[in-house]
């Protein structure tokens, strides 16, 4: 099949559109399901001669659409700002798909359904994330809001601004989470500074600490699984 094949050259059952309604989405190759939202190719390339590139732009495959930003994703000749953006907000869709569909399933008392949530939104953060998620008296999630970009430093943390918004939800627990872009989740003597401040106000407030999850790469590190939470409460 020559490159510079237009979709409407190609036999019908090579179609991606007519593939998809025929058969559904999940019959389509990665290549195939990004030529049907990049739509077209450019210079007499076809949608899926392109989207094969992109696939090809790295080590990763389909993960390489995580790990491009728009500014990378430019730099690959046939893809302008429109393609660009269009790539990286079905990335952000399906991350929230994802998480949306994993919120109901997540148990306070079970930290690996907390980082199963959380691990595709982290793991493939260049900068470290912290994040707060709070509780209500049921331990039903009542949301999140990111403490920090950039840094997990102890004395950079506010666990004012923790419990501010803890109350401010109404929280009656809260678990913090953040990455390790190295992908080792091992924590760091900062690590155990920042939970050891946190725990101590939340046991203050009489909002506790339960948890403080590190995320890696597909791998998490459970303070609470460790019993480290109720060593730093002693």
């Amino acid at each position: 099949m020559r490159n510079n094949l237009t979709m409407k050259e190609l036999p019908d059952s090579e179609r991606p559109y007519e593939k998809c309604m025929e058969k559904g989405p999940q019959a389509l190759s990665d290549a195939e399901l990004i030529s049907v939202i990049i739509r077209t190719g450019s210079g007499g390339e076809s949608a899926i001669s392109l989207a094969q590139r992109i696939l090809k732009n790295g080590d990763d495959g389909i993960l390489n659409l995580v790990g491009l930003s728009a500014s990378d994703l430019m730099e690959i000749p046939g893809i302008g700002p429109v393609k660009a953006v269009q790539l990286k907000c079905i990335v952000e869709l399906a991350k929230r798909i994802s998480m949306a569909s994993r919120a109901e399933q997540m148990i306070l008392t079970d930290a690996s359904s907390i980082a199963e949530y959380y691990m595709e939104q982290m793991r493939h953060e260049s900068r470290e994330i912290l994040i707060a998620a709070m509780f209500n008296i049921r331990n039903a999630f009542l949301g999140d809001v990111v403490i920090s970009v950039g840094t997990a430093h102890a004395s950079l943390i506010s666990p004012a601004e923790i419990f501010r918004r803890a109350l401010i939800r109404g929280a009656a627990s809260v678990v913090l989470l953040h990455n390790h872009p190295s992908g080792v989740p091992m924590p760091s003597q900062e690590d155990l500074e920042v939970t050891r401040k946190v725990a101590s106000c939340g046991e203050m407030l009489g909002i506790p600490l339960m948890d403080h999850i590190i995320i890696g790469d597909n791998r998490y590190y459970s303070f609470s699984e460790m019993d480290h939470i109720e060593t730093i409460n002693e």
